[in-house]
């Protein structure tokens, strides 16, 4: 349906409730091109378009409090179509939270701001997750829906419904054409996540012009087969009766997750409306003035808000305050009625761990078997599930191999909410997404796991952790050639230095037994950074290490009685090949010492002085990981990695292929010392400007 040509809407004449309503809406839809036209940047067509479903979930549905937003028990909205993020901004000024103002809005996609580009959870409160690249949203909504549940099943009490909320959604069509949201959709069909509400943002516009271009599949009967309850809602550009009527629909629904299909109209009132070119620009002042006339507003001011509909979003936000009271009343007597679920509740709400992780830990002395990385892992894991039932999560059909099933719990399923292992199957990039967002609801500690070269499948997702600040704990197993007959295919060789080049993220990638203490005690404090374990499928021998050695992410394992002729670094499995080397070096009157690197990042947040103590300067420094050498070139002077991919045999036969052997290490490391002897020095690689 096309905008009205006029309105006889005037701020100086007292409205009824339809209108007040229509003025509401269309004020939503003026900010929102206000916005974007100030900052001359940004996405005007979509919020304009569902500035009808914002109004009703806003003025009608959710329970939230602007003077208390993080409020544990609030109603989660997610704009999985982030660009839009001009409509929640609007909607979070209006109803009232104070760290979104006029000026905020003003501000708009500058420098500095509060109203980002795109949606940060860190910078605005409100915002539950940061979204923009498509599909992550929904996927996250799916994550926070099952961690309601969860922790519903975990603290509710007969008269205490501790837990309670549902999680809405606005979504695009982008966002349902990304592979990762039918991942995520399909499990919280099987999971039966009914308190999970959807908005389908259905205005028929991709970027590049009309849905017929790419997009005809029938979106309601896909989800009715994931086992979605789904309604359609054909229009809602001058009423929104008929989708309140289907929110209600969705909300009876308990055993299902929802999809509401929503015909909205993309920059509805512009004269552009209905076309693309209402999507990635700003409407110019021209057709914003036009759009404004059309509302019966005046053309001349900007962000304006009358009284009655400040008067209206403002009571919505008030009544979300007076529920959010009552709650807290109701947690006082829970806490009388059940003191050791409340400590509990009070204790991950705090982030604290127990205070003897490290006596929780398994430390190991020499003499331990040798065992693959993946089974210390597995050790571990068991150790701290008990006492940290904060740690839920799961692997990607791989439990078997990724040795990470809590034998403290069940299954989590539809008929278990209170289990604590997920099955995710075959859906890597939702996996990490659904992390997310039980990370993003708070109280739990989410982990989850598969092959390490399949990281590359949930890469978009893991980024997402590291930008939100989100601890997710990622276990990454048959972290290199070593893995064997499956080849190629399933060995990595550049994901190591892809993590490690991310912003906020730890690479663990433990040598041995205690290094893997170390890395788990590590990954579970840095509650605002996403640690990834690194395990083998190969054994690994006993290096002599400790957890808190480790816990430097560098450290000299093992040193001549005279100074090094050269410094054998290695990470992983390869560390245990570094010792060999050594050894066999020494046979031949060449000191070498060895230096575990478990973390790059660890290791570069210690002092120079300490960095200099495993690589001393003028001594030449000898690489050996297999895995790409990129990275490498900032500690070592010569590398022993991995020039191409791999191949398909047995791992041992492989690793002396590709050159991780005794022989091949001990040749290099003489080659090395023999050339800086000849070159007459040896460059300095800590000698380097830092500002």
């Amino acid at each position: 349906m096309t905008s009205p040509t006029s309105s006889p809407l005037s701020k100086k004449v007292k409205l009824d409730s339809a209108a007040l309503e229509r003025r509401c809406i269309d004020t939503v839809r003026t900010l929102s091109a206000d916005m974007v036209q100030a900052a001359n940047s940004g996405h005007p067509g979509a919020p304009m378009g569902c500035a009808p479903l914002a109004h009703v979930l806003w003025t009608s549905v959710m329970d939230y409090s602007p003077a208390d937003p993080s409020w544990q028990n609030r109603d989660r909205f997610v704009l999985s179509n982030g660009h839009a993020c001009a409509l929640q901004y609007a909607m979070l000024h209006l109803t009232g939270y104070k760290g979104v103002s006029m000026e905020d809005l003003k501000k708009f996609r500058q420098v500095g701001s509060v109203t980002p580009g795109h949606p940060e959870n860190f910078l605005t409160d409100g915002v539950e997750v940061s979204t923009g690249p498509l599909g992550q949203g929904i996927s996250n909504a799916v994550g926070m829906a099952l961690a309601e549940r969860h922790l519903a099943a975990t603290f509710n009490r007969p008269g205490y419904d501790v837990f309670d909320g549902r999680t809405y959604v606005i979504c695009g069509d982008g966002c349902l054409q990304e592979g990762v949201s039918s991942e995520a959709c399909s499990l919280a069909g099987h999971l039966g996540l009914g308190r999970l509400v959807v908005l389908y943002d259905d205005n028929l516009i991709t970027i590049d012009g009309s849905t017929d271009l790419c997009f005809t599949e029938d979106v309601n009967k896909r989800f009715e087969a994931y086992g979605w309850h789904v309604q359609t809602v054909d229009d809602v550009s001058e009423s929104t009766g008929a989708l309140a009527a289907a929110v209600d629909a969705a909300v009876a629904e308990t055993s299902r997750p929802s999809l509401i299909k929503v015909r909205t109209v993309i920059g509805y009132g512009s004269a552009k409306e209905g076309s693309e070119k209402t999507h990635g620009a700003p409407l110019g002042a021209d057709d914003v003035a036009n759009v404004k006339t059309k509302f019966g507003m005046d053309p001349a001011q900007h962000f304006q808000v009358d009284g009655e509909v400040t008067q209206c979003y403002r009571a919505a936000g008030t009544r979300g305050d007076a529920k959010a009271a009552a709650w807290k009343a109701m947690l006082v007597n829970y806490r009388e009625a059940h003191p050791a679920l409340a400590a509990e509740y009070d204790r991950r709400l705090a982030h604290a761990l127990p205070t003897d992780l490290d006596a929780l830990l398994p430390t190991f002395a020499a003499g331990e078997k040798d065992a693959a990385t993946r089974k210390f892992s597995q050790r571990c894991l068991q150790a701290v599930a008990p006492t940290c039932p904060e740690l839920v999560g799961g692997s990607a059909d791989l439990t078997g191999s990724n040795l990470t099933q809590l034998g403290v719990s069940a299954d989590l399923q539809k008929t278990n909410y209170g289990g604590r292992y997920i099955r995710f199957g075959v859906r890597e990039h939702a996996m990490a997404a659904i992390c997310n967002g039980m990370f993003a609801y708070g109280m739990l500690r989410p982990y989850c796991a598969t092959f390490l070269n399949f990281a590359g499948y949930a890469l978009g997702s893991i980024r997402v952790s590291a930008l939100s600040r989100f601890g997710i704990i990622y276990i990454m197993t048959h972290d290199s050639i070593g893995l064997g007959e499956d080849g190629p295919t399933h060995q990595p060789v550049e994901m190591l230095e892809s993590l490690r080049s991310m912003p906020n993220i730890l690479v663990l990638r433990p040598g041995d037994c205690n290094e893997m203490h170390a890395a788990y005690r590590i990954a579970l404090e840095r509650h605002e950074t996403p640690s990834v374990i690194v395990c083998s499928r190969q054994t690994v021998k006993f290096l002599g290490s400790s957890p808190t050695l480790a816990a430097a992410g560098g450290y000299v394992v093992s040193s001549p009685a005279a100074a090094p002729a050269v410094v054998l670094v290695g990470s992983g499995s390869e560390t245990s090949l570094c010792a060999d080397a050594a050894a066999a070096l020494a046979s031949e009157g060449v000191a070498a010492s060895v230096v575990s690197m478990m973390s790059t990042e660890l290791f570069l947040e210690q002092s120079e002085e300490y960095r200099r103590g495993c690589f001393p300067a003028g001594v030449p420094v000898v690489s050996v990981e297999a895995a790409a050498v990129h990275g490498w070139h900032r500690f070592s002077h010569v590398q022993v990695g991995m020039e191409g991919f791999g191949a398909s045999g047995p791992g041992p036969e492989l690793m002396e292929k590709f050159g991780f052997s005794v022989a091949n290490v001990v040749e290099k490391a003489k080659a090395t010392v023999a050339f800086y002897e000849k070159v007459g020095s040896v460059p300095d690689l800590m000698c380097r400007p830092v500002f």
